[in-house]
């Protein structure tokens, strides 16, 4: 709980959280101490360049955009298939843009991997296949905001920066008993965050805070008997680690409706579409649907685009970061074979090469067992690269648990996001 203060009274002396509240001498130990505790702890990442090995900047960049709002178990198969396929920029540049988003699906906010093959181009166009060292080269690249501008600079380049994400959000809020509740606290952690960051060692002193926030800093229960760094924590002192930080009150998210038809020819193919490459989904493949409203669907709508008989199937929920999304799920048979005007035919086989996203593996699985002999049926919905963390499938720890953290526990600010742009930058 909240410890309790009159409104408009300014908190006791020994809770004030800025660089004052604590001695120089008191932030120099914090930051020698979590090094050490570093050095002794870290984790073994795959995107993670062992001690003494200067970090690949390509490998650095890749992993922290695909970390945006994506946990590490996630991520590392991903990783790894990408790694394989496109070993350096040069080769994911002058990759097909098809080809990189089917080997994103199940991955979720995919505007990230539209912005990774922009990124990957602006690099070999205007930079010469390296990338940008600093902070404000790094911002102007497609994708890359501050956050991630930040944690490139100092973890691939050794550069002085200050990197904050959820991780570092909560140390610092307890390190510090920030009053203040998030958003509104973020400015005073990132400044109270610049004091402690190593100029020494940048890039191990954020990956040092990150992995402190992860594994013994955790949100619901922080260990800490065995803190490091509990003699200096000011929210221990109050007794009350977990409650720190402070969040504003969340907003209801809205809910939307639609629905979708999974529709079968006589050879067992199947009715898709590609969405517009911007935006929400954007070039990905859906099945044929209604527009997503504040209204249920109208069946009439589906049945104007076809001329098609359907049968309802069931409902699919799926939770986006600014809306949650109830899909009526309708299957039918086609009798003829042209398809309708944007749509196209897919067999089994080509279906397992579409960039299909996880809301319509949801409605793949509540149509498929009434299409026997379909594409749908020939080809597992799991099959496709599904991980079950783009929807409502995993558990949202809530705003903070970063890319570095325990793997049940880093789900970030939401479940898929319409334009991501960096780690933290998110709304």
């Amino acid at each position: 709980m909240r410890p309790h203060r009159p409104a408009g009274a300014e908190p006791p002396a020994d809770r004030v959280p800025s660089s004052e509240a604590m001695s120089q001498s008191s932030f120099a130990t914090i930051t020698r101490t979590l090094l050490e505790w570093y050095d002794r702890y870290r984790r073994d990442l795959p995107w993670r360049a062992a001690p003494g090995i200067k970090p690949d900047p390509y490998h650095v960049w890749l992993s922290e955009v695909m970390l945006q709002q994506t946990t590490v178990a996630a991520v590392q198969p991903y990783y790894a298939r990408f790694l394989r396929l496109w070993p350096n920029v040069e080769a994911l540049a002058a990759a097909p843009r098809d080809r990189i988003l089917k080997q994103w699906a199940g991955l979720g906010y995919y505007a990230r991997a539209r912005n990774l093959h922009d990124c990957a181009q602006a690099v070999m166009q205007h930079h010469g296949g390296r990338f940008p060292a600093t902070e404000a080269g790094l911002r102007q690249l497609p994708g890359i905001g501050d956050y991630t501008a930040a944690a490139i600079a100092a973890i691939a380049f050794g550069r002085p920066a200050t990197v904050v994400d959820g991780n570092v959000e909560r140390v610092v809020a307890r390190l510090f008993a920030v009053e203040p509740p998030l958003p509104e606290a973020r400015p005073l952690i990132k400044r109270l965050a610049a004091g402690l960051a190593s100029r020494r060692r940048p890039g191990d002193f954020a990956q040092a805070t990150m992995d402190f926030g992860a594994t013994l800093c955790t949100p619901r229960s922080p260990a800490c008997a065995i803190c490091p760094v509990k003699l200096q924590c000011r929210a221990r002192a109050l007794g009350a680690p977990t409650a720190y930080p402070h969040r504003a009150p969340k907003r209801v998210r809205p809910q939307r409706f639609g629905a979708a038809a999974v529709i079968q020819r006589s050879d067992g193919a199947v009715l898709v579409r590609t969405r517009p490459s911007s935006g929400l989904l954007g070039g990905m493949t859906e099945f044929l649907g209604t527009p997503w409203t504040q209204t249920p669907a109208d069946l009439a709508v589906l049945q104007n685009v076809a001329d098609l008989e359907f049968c309802r199937r069931g409902v699919v929920d799926h939770v986006f970061t600014h809306f949650a999304l109830r899909l009526d799920v309708y299957a039918g048979r086609a009798s003829r074979s042209d398809p309708p005007d944007g749509c196209r035919w897919v067999t089994a086989e080509m279906l397992g090469t579409e960039p299909v996203p996880t809301v319509m593996r949801k409605v793949m699985h509540a149509a498929r067992r009434d299409l026997e002999g379909s594409a749908i049926v020939a080809l597992d919905p799991d099959s496709l690269g599904f991980v079950g963390f783009e929807g409502a499938y995993q558990k949202r720890p809530g705003h903070g648990e970063n890319h570095q953290a325990q793997p049940a526990q880093r789900a970030r600010k939401g479940h898929e996001m319409a334009e991501p742009d960096g780690r933290r930058e998110p709304t």
